[in-house]
Order: structure tokens, then sequence, then C-alpha cells
């Protein structure tokens, strides 16, 4: 899994577009989810995405995805679950502390984000964890965001 991750994080750019179809892909879906019922989809859509993501990311199913803002690296995977940067302890070669075998989670972010086209976007703050969220699905809650933010922008 780890050799997966940084191969993510070294497609960054091709993952962002992936990313951005899929976006547009689950918008398209959308009045089918809604007619389901959001609460409905969610087991068999999270179980698609935790296998997706688990692969391509290892990702933690925090159910706040931040991967297009942290270069396609899960913050998820530092072990002291850092959100918003490196701590002071990445050592000289880039390797955790708690971890050495394993390069920070923080400077491949940084690595995957300067690959990206919006990579400025892992400046942006990200929200604690919200811990009743873990093992629901970041893709459901996302299409229902994005679909408000076009109906208030009406």
């Amino acid at each position: 899994m780890y050799a997966v991750r940084l191969w993510s994080v070294r497609r960054a750019r091709a993952l962002e577009i992936v990313y951005r179809y899929a976006e547009k892909l689950f918008l398209i879906l959308y009045p089918v989810f809604n007619a389901i019922g959001f609460e409905r989809c969610e087991k068999p859509v999270a179980f698609v995405e935790r296998n997706v993501k688990g692969f391509l990311f290892d990702c933690q199913m925090c159910g706040q995805c931040a991967l297009s803002s942290t270069g396609m690296s899960c913050s998820m995977n530092c072990p002291k679950e850092l959100r918003n940067g490196p701590c002071g302890g990445v050592r000289a070669n880039g390797h955790c502390e708690v971890k050495p075998e394993m390069r920070c989670v923080w400077v491949a972010a940084h690595s995957g984000s300067q690959r990206m086209k919006n990579g400025s976007q892992i400046l942006n703050v990200q929200h604690v964890v919200d811990r009743r969220l873990l093992g629901r699905s970041s893709w459901l809650r996302e299409i229902q965001n994005l679909k408000s933010q076009q109906l208030s922008n009406k």
C-alpha cells in the first residue's frame, strides 16, 4: 500500500483531473442519490470509496477527505493525524519521527501539491476531524455540498 500511496502523490496532477471528472459524474448522479436517499446510499458508496481510495491513497475513511487539497496524500496517514502541516519532528531526509521508514505525509503532500493545478489549496486550513464521520462517505457529503452551492448561486 505504501508504494501505491507514493505513486499516487507522484501522479497528483493526473489524479486531480480524474477527481474533477468524477465530481461531474457524481453531480449528474445527484438526482438518483437524492431519489434513493443519501442515507440508504451511504453503505454501498462508502464500500466503493473505501476500496478505491484505500488502494490508491491508503485512505483512512475519515469522512472529511482533503486529498484534493493535500497533493493526493492522505493526512490521516500521519501517525499524529495532523491535518494542517508537519510536526516539528520531520527528519532531515523528509521521513517521519514516529515511523522513520515512512516519508512524512506532509513532505509528500507538498510534493504532490506542486504537481497540481490547484496546488495552492494546501494552504487552506483543514477543520478538526469530526470522529462521528469516521467510515462514512466523503463523496456523498461533497456532492451534497456542491449541489447546495450551485443552488445558492442561482
